[in-house]
């Protein structure tokens, strides 16, 4: 019952994840498209915004995708923390927990199911048993995780300052 638990858990958060890559690649379900996403990433002030946001939205739908199928884990756990990450430090953390005010709850959901599905593996219904794939433990995870440290803090680092509030001078 454990493996047919970590595929309903795979599946159910690997596709929301890729679709919603798929929306800022494809333009798919309403999605921007990666136009509109570069634009949505360069108001966001990260610098420079189109490779960011080709990460990003790569990270999310590969990292999904390999997720859902249990190909290669850790790797598409580690994927969408990274992601999960910037959008809760760059747009959801100001607005607080609750998603209906546009806060993190969801995100943070997301990123608790991909660290424990990092952390127990993809279970036996995954491509990596049938195809016996298992990429070195804890050394992948450790050196995953502290490459996704380094590339939430340097996409985080490269966002240009807050503008500043334009005041008019004072008349006497």
């Amino acid at each position: 019952m454990t493996a047919l638990g970590l595929l309903i858990l795979r599946l159910a958060v690997g596709l929301i994840i890729a679709g919603h890559g798929a929306q800022k690649l494809f333009g798919w379900w309403g999605g921007p498209g990666m136009n509109g996403w570069i634009q949505s990433v360069t108001r966001l002030r990260i610098r420079p915004a189109q490779p960011w946001a080709w990460i990003a939205a790569l990270a999310e739908f590969g990292g999904g995708l390999l997720l859902a199928a249990g190909f290669l884990s850790p790797l598409g756990s580690l994927a969408i923390a990274g992601s999960m990450l910037v959008a809760i430090a760059t747009v959801h953390l100001p607005r607080g927990f609750w998603v209906s005010k546009g806060g993190y709850e969801f995100n943070l959901a997301l990123l608790a199911a991909a660290a424990a599905l990092a952390l127990t593996g993809p279970g036996a219904y995954s491509l990596d048993q049938a195809l016996r794939i298992s990429l070195p433990e804890p050394a992948t995870l450790l050196v995953g995780t502290v490459a996704l440290i380094i590339g939430v803090a340097t996409t985080l680092l490269t966002r240009s300052p807050q503008p500043q509030a334009e005041t008019k001078p004072q008349t006497t």
